[in-house]
């Protein structure tokens, strides 16, 4: 769907159906002199007596046929003292479903609309191209096409006398948004056959190339020659090896920089290995790689934007499979860093590969900032359910980026704490440190092995286990991969982390 802009008189608008966000508080159409001015029929309406603009009502009045705006779609959005951008990024995304099954091609918003409503009119600029884009998501692209299967509206216009380049620069970044988003999602509900390591790795070269990041790409022999021992044994079971993926956006002013560091777990099919997971849902492990695909996809939006920052990105690939040459319960592996890691569980293997990425991260570029994404612990899900990521670290000015961060993206964040004491329940008898320690307290277990090996730099882990697949469609994601992390990290990378 394309993004567009419409300027000059109301009475020159043009749009298959009108958008009009509203507050049940006290509705009157003297409070939208362009809405009144553009659709001056719906001062006559009966229909409108009908309209209750209560929150999650869609509204459709319909005029003349032949009208430049045949309809208004109104989006109730409750009343003013309840309202949250979560609500609006819902009711666009549910109006523009509506709007495909309609059949309709040209959809419009007048700007002065936004202004009864809280927040800023750039704020919700953003986040309704946000929302309309991700409404729009079907995730059925292997399907075969139907050709009598309603199509998506072709254009989502923003309309005002006069449009100010800030407000085009919010469209472009909530464009830029879902952009991130879908690709994320996209990427994390491909079957694990047609997204290997190799061809994930594959995907991330060609987007580079497309937005002008740096790419680096190692592959097996690479990571041999650099002792990334803990990455290539969980890859060892699987016939498509693993690979390392380096993405930087260094801008010439920035390069020398201290970068901040975004660490992706990508693993591309997660079977656990020869500690065998059970059957049930074990499809959805191909989503197992949604934090490389949030790293991959906000890289992207990075270098698009050309944010003036030193920005890199590791995504850390391979499959899990219990084939003969598999890692075993027992097995000793050397870290990037030296370090002998004893393996007790098989399918505690996302933070084998991210071991060695923040190796790679520490030793290559000492970071300012690392952040690790992971769906790495059903503890978190547990713990958290499906609407809260874990969010660990002892740094608390970054703990409060991250989860501002997370608010404006819509993604939430629950801090939760990286416990020394429970250090001491990864101590291995025959190696350096063991990779797991009791069912109790497991993500945070988990963060802490991983904080092992990100040094003394600033550092938070992001367990988005639980929220990286949903199980029911809502208006702004249908049933499968969520995406969730991308928006963050983008976000992130636009603040000003200090």
């Amino acid at each position: 769907m394309e993004i567009q802009f419409q300027e000059g008189d109301y009475q020159q608008w043009q749009a298959d159906i009108l958008l009009a966000p509203t507050l049940e508080d006290g509705f009157a159409l003297d409070q939208y002199p362009e809405l009144d001015a553009a659709c001056p029929w719906l001062a006559v309406a009966p229909a409108m007596r009908d309209v209750r603009h209560s929150q999650g009502e869609l509204a459709i009045i319909y005029g003349h046929p032949e009208l430049n705006i045949p309809r208004v779609l109104f989006l109730g959005l409750g009343k003013k003292e309840d309202f949250c951008v979560e609500t609006l990024r819902l009711a666009v995304g549910k109006a523009l479903q509506k709007c495909r099954e309609l059949r309709l091609s040209s959809v419009l918003l007048p700007l002065s609309i936004l202004d009864l409503l809280p927040c800023g009119r750039n704020r919700l600029v953003e986040e309704m191209v946000y929302a309309a884009n991700l409404g729009l998501y079907q995730g059925n692209w292997l399907k075969q096409k139907d050709e009598a299967a309603p199509k998506d509206p072709e254009r989502f216009s923003l309309a005002a006398k006069t449009l100010p380049q800030d407000i085009r620069n919010a469209a472009q970044r909530g464009e830029n948004a879902s952009w991130a988003t879908l690709l994320a999602r996209k990427l994390a509900n491909t079957p694990a056959n047609l997204l290997s390591p190799a061809k994930l790795a594959a995907q991330a070269q060609s987007l580079a190339e497309a937005s002008g990041l740096g790419c680096h790409v190692l592959d097996e022999q690479a990571m041999q020659d650099i002792g990334m021992g803990a990455l290539l044994s969980v890859g060892q079971g699987s016939v498509n090896p693993p690979r390392l993926v380096v993405l930087e956006h260094a801008p010439n002013a920035q390069a020398q920089e201290p970068p901040l560091v975004f660490v992706g777990k990508g693993i591309c099919f997660d079977s656990g290995g020869i500690s065998l997971k059970p059957a049930a849902k074990m499809h959805q492990m191909k989503s197992d790689m949604s934090g490389a695909a949030a790293v991959l996809a906000a890289m992207n939006v990075v270098a698009r934007e050309n944010l003036p920052k030193h920005i890199v990105g590791i995504m850390a690939c391979a499959e899990n499979m219990p084939g003969g040459a598999a890692v075993k319960p027992g097995d000793v592996v050397y870290a990037m860093n030296g370090e002998s890691i004893e393996i007790t569980n098989t399918d505690a293997e996302g933070r084998m590969v991210l071991a060695d990425a923040l190796c790679y991260a520490m030793q290559h570029y000492s970071p300012a900032i690392l952040v690790d994404i992971a769906t790495l612990t059903g503890a978190c899900a547990v713990a958290l359910g499906d609407e809260l990521a874990g969010l660990f670290s002892d740094d608390s000015p970054l703990v409060e980026h991250i989860r501002a961060a997370g608010q404006t993206a819509g993604e939430n964040f629950w801090h939760l704490p990286l416990w020394k004491n429970y250090e001491k329940k990864l101590q291995s008898e025959i190696a350096d440190i063991c990779h797991t320690g009791p069912r109790e307290g497991g993500a945070i277990n988990a963060a802490l092995f991983l904080r092992h090996f990100a040094g003394q730099v600033r550092y938070a882990h992001l367990d988005i286990a639980g929220v990286d697949w949903q199980e029911k469609a809502s208006s702004l994601c249908p049933k499968g991969a969520t995406g969730f992390g991308a928006r963050t990290l983008i976000e992130l990378a636009r603040g000003g982390l200090q």
